[in-house]
């Protein structure tokens, strides 16, 4: 502490020798890489119970009974939430409509 009662600053010196980029150190390094392909689209988000039902092409009750047998592809979110990836659900009813025509 200063003689006014203030904390007294501590100025710490910088080494600047050696410590600057230089040329070659700043290149990317993935500059040969290829470039991004930006046409890919985002995933979609996962479906609701109902959207999942529509797609289906079943009553929501159904889509619930599913779930409770675990005949069907989920995900839980935030405990009781359900969710259905659309990739998985595409799947699912490929093979729903094979069993149906195979009964």
């Amino acid at each position: 502490m200063s003689a006014q009662g203030k904390p007294s600053q501590v100025v710490i010196p910088m080494r600047t020798s050696g410590i600057l980029p230089t040329a070659a150190s700043r290149e990317h390094p993935y500059d040969d890489a290829e470039p991004l392909d930006h046409s890919a689209r985002a995933p979609e988000p996962p479906m609701r119970v109902k959207e999942a039902a529509k797609f289906l092409g079943v009553s929501p009750q159904t889509v619930y009974l599913w779930v409770e047998r675990k005949q069907i592809p989920h995900l839980r979110v935030m405990g009781r939430n359900i969710r259905f990836l659309k990739s998985d659900l595409e799947s699912f009813r490929a093979s729903f409509r094979q069993e149906m025509v195979n009964a």
